[in-house]
This record gives structure tokens, sequence and C-alpha cells, in this order.
């Protein structure tokens, strides 16, 4: 059974700093394309990047100048550093993985395992 957790979330001044993990378990670590995304209330999830089977790394224009994905063979952990955080970037965000050795796209419907999310909340 196919599982994503992801932790780390929580209540941060803007300007700091969080890492969430994601860590899988039940799949082939090394044949999946993992994400990251993010939903604002009242919104649908947005692409924050992915890292593909082979640990290349991509991030949305938006954050990719913040936001840096990375992942953890040994740990069936993807990571997602956050740095300089503003209230706007305040979201649940959630880990996607789907079964491709490359990452294709950021869009919601291409990824078959989510896991159930994490609050991040930044505060002026």
């Amino acid at each position: 059974q196919t599982q994503l957790m992801e932790s780390g979330g929580g209540s941060v001044l803007a300007g700091g700093s969080l890492r969430l993990s994601c860590l899988a378990s039940g799949l082939v670590w090394n044949t999946y394309c993992m994400a990251w995304f993010r939903q604002f209330p009242g919104k649908e999830r947005e692409g924050i990047g992915h890292v593909d089977s082979v640990g290349v790394a991509t991030s949305a224009d938006s954050v990719k100048d913040r936001f840096t994905i990375s992942k953890d063979n040994v740990a069936n952990t993807v990571y997602l550093q956050m740095n300089n955080l503003k209230p706007e970037d305040t979201a649940v965000y959630f880990c996607a993985a789907v079964l491709r050795y490359w990452c294709t796209d950021l869009h919601a419907t291409t990824y078959t395992f989510w896991g159930p999310g994490t609050q991040v909340t930044v505060s002026s």
C-alpha cells in the first residue's frame, strides 16, 4: 500500500525558513516522479516543483528563487526547502507521486498518490 506522509509544517515569521519532508512507503522508490503542491483556501492545488527518479529537480518559476526540492534515496524521502517565506505562502502543502521515471508536468491530475498535507502559516 503506497503511502505518503508530509511533516515539517508549522508557523513561521515572514523571512523565515521551513523544510518539509515527505516520507514514501509501499512503492519502488526510484521509479516514481515526486512532486510538491500547495493549496490556498478556495483554490485548486498549485504545483511547486518535482524531482524525477534520478534526482533532477525543477521548481516552478514563481518560487524557484526561494524553494528547492531534493530527495534522499536511502530515506525514501523528498524535501521541500522553503526560504524567505512570505505571508502569501500560507497554504496546505502536499506531496504527490506518479509512477514515471521522468517528471513531465505539475498538473495535479497527473499524480496518483497524495499525502494528507501539512499546514504552513507565515505571519508578518
